[in-house]
């Protein structure tokens, strides 16, 4: 433990499989929406999304393997977008087709306007990046894996060989 290596593995009924456990701590998301099932119904179409557990006004959601939790601010401290007029996080995804990802969004009524896939000069090379907007009013950037790569000193890739 404490190794990075993997220490156990859970079977998830939702999602059909096994998912190994870690040692390394794992980032979530919890987006304040209205409307978490109606919300949840959303990512499922959108994102591909499925439902690892649901408490009603909180859904657990895995979204290729990411896990992203929904839940209905009730006077706790935090806010939709909608409440506050404006959009209350930037999440970033990082996958290997960010034209699909973000295609299958689009399609499902996520707005695309404002933020279109495009290559970006990035100091490890070309970066592909775009966005959409949500329903629920979420900015969402989607784009290849590459920043994730990082760089060695002197501005090499990490992943590039010597």
């Amino acid at each position: 433990m404490g190794t990075g290596g993997y220490r156990a593995e859970r079977y998830a009924p939702s999602e059909g499989m096994v998912v190994a456990m870690t040692d390394e701590p794992v980032v979530s998301l919890m987006p304040a929406v209205r409307d978490a099932q109606a919300a949840a119904q959303w990512y499922e179409v959108a994102l591909g999304a499925t439902r690892t557990w649901d408490l009603g006004s909180v859904v657990g959601l895995s979204v290729q393997g990411a896990p992203l939790f929904l839940g209905e601010p009730a006077g706790n401290g935090w806010a939709d977008p909608d409440s506050v007029g404006l959009p209350t996080v930037r999440i970033e995804v990082f996958v290997d087709d960010p034209d699909a990802f973000v295609a299958r969004a689009a399609a499902a009524g996520g707005n695309v306007e404002d933020h279109p896939l495009r290559d970006h000069a990035a100091p490890w090379g070309t970066h592909r990046q775009g966005g959409f907007v949500d329903p629920f009013g979420h900015l969402w950037f989607v784009g290849d894996r590459s920043p994730l790569h990082g760089l060695r000193e002197g501005g090499s890739r990490a992943d590039e060989a010597d």
